[in-house]
């Protein structure tokens, strides 16, 4: 693990949302979190540019907490508290 990756709590749950298109990786990551307690975080891998736009938008509509984002070569990880 690297210094920058201690800055943001470890997933419970992971979501491989890679080639899918808009709305999809979204969707599955609601439905993902639904199974999830609160607080607990997934760690979702997309490959959809405006999953960005989405995901913010999405957290902050939803009342969860986007804790971390990157992107590297086109895959965009997000990291969400459940409300």
């Amino acid at each position: 693990m690297t210094d920058m990756q201690a800055e943001w709590p470890e997933a419970d749950a992971t979501l491989d949302a890679s080639g899918l298109n808009c709305p999809l990786p979204l969707l599955k990551a609601k439905l993902e979190l639904n199974r999830l307690a609160s607080g607990a975080v997934l760690q979702v891998t997309a490959t959809d540019a405006g999953s960005q736009r989405d995901f913010r938008a999405f957290a902050r509509l939803a009342g969860h907490t986007l804790v971390h984002e990157d992107e590297a070569a086109g895959v965009y990880r997000y990291w969400l508290r459940k409300a």
